[in-house]
């Protein structure tokens, strides 16, 4: 049938728009939680691809810290540890997730101010016993 367009040179391969816009993550599934979450009566294609390129972003910056963090400790295996880490070592990262629970990645490592040993009152006013300066008044 002539005028119906299914000839063999309209045909091409489809791109998704996750390759068009040059991610990673589906750009259709995300558009398709925006419009099933009813945050919006109507939701252009625009935001699903600005959403998905932020989301992808941020799950990349969180992974390189803790492959970072991973490698520190010697392992070659991310853990939920090694992102708690990375997320409690970065300000915006923590100021962004700070009241988000991690399961299985324990507490940040800290010593409270009052736990640490009192500075006593003659440090850095004598020098200590076999320091540079003694030898050098000896002679």
């Amino acid at each position: 049938m002539p005028g119906r367009g299914n000839t063999a040179k309209n045909k091409s391969k489809s791109k998704t728009r996750s390759t068009r816009a040059g991610l990673t993550f589906p750009v259709g599934r995300v558009h398709r939680f925006l419009r099933k979450g009813k945050y919006a009566p109507r939701v252009g294609g625009g935001s699903a691809v600005y959403l998905t390129a932020v989301l992808e972003y941020l799950s990349a910056e969180i992974l390189e810290l803790a492959a970072k963090a991973a490698t520190d400790n010697g392992r070659s295996r991310i853990l939920p540890r090694h992102i708690m880490l990375a997320v409690g070592n970065d300000d915006e990262l923590d100021k962004m997730l700070g009241s988000v629970t991690i399961p299985q990645g324990g507490v940040m490592p800290k010593i409270h101010a009052q736990l640490l040993p009192k500075k006593t009152k003659n440090s850095g006013k004598e020098p200590a016993k076999g320091s540079s300066n003694t030898l050098s008044q000896e002679y």
